[in-house]
């Protein structure tokens, strides 16, 4: 069997692209709704401003008016997956563990917004891990590799022709 560079190269390409074809279309989706979520409330929310920068109000406080919120089912510390704190606009994300974010004043404990927070959901789904944390390493990261692979060939049998009528020009 002998090689056929540009021929090889062409399988490789397709069989390739065939491979991780599935997997790779999920991460450029949801890579698309990330790329926006700063911008599409329906992602995530966007953050309110609080009274004050600098936090005057104790942990005790934030899990109080954290279970003023049905929507978030928040009744003990287990069932916060986060805290977000951000001085600079006077305010604390609580994030739900069922992905329900409330944004709570730092200096009045008043909740400010309560929202249900997507962008989480398109991380899990874009790095493999909502489907199992093995997927990341045996599925993500090999489909990664193979679309690296892809690009190394595809920009091969791009510019092949082109240096192919360059090197005919000069022997002519």
């Amino acid at each position: 069997m002998s090689w056929n560079s540009r021929r090889d190269l062409r399988k490789i390409h397709r069989w390739g692209g065939a491979l991780i074809a599935l997997p790779f279309l999920l991460v450029l989706i949801t890579g698309l709704f990330l790329q926006v979520k700063k911008e599409v409330n329906w992602i995530q929310p966007p953050s309110q401003q609080g009274v004050s920068a600098i936090p005057s109000i104790s942990f005790d406080d934030i899990l109080s008016a954290s279970r003023t919120v049905p929507e978030a089912k928040i009744s003990t510390w287990q069932d916060i997956d986060r805290l977000d704190v951000r001085p600079d606009k006077g305010i604390v994300k609580v994030r739900a563990v069922n992905r329900w974010e409330i944004q709570i004043d730092t200096e009045t404990a008043e909740v400010l917004q309560v929202a249900y927070r997507r962008s989480e959901l398109f991380e899990s789904l874009h790095d493999g891990s909502w489907f199992h944390d093995s997927a990341k390493l045996w599925i993500f990261l090999p489909s990664g590799l193979v679309v690296t692979v892809l690009w190394i060939t595809g920009m091969y049998l791009f510019f092949v022709p082109y240096f192919a009528k360059r090197r005919n020009k000069k022997k002519t």
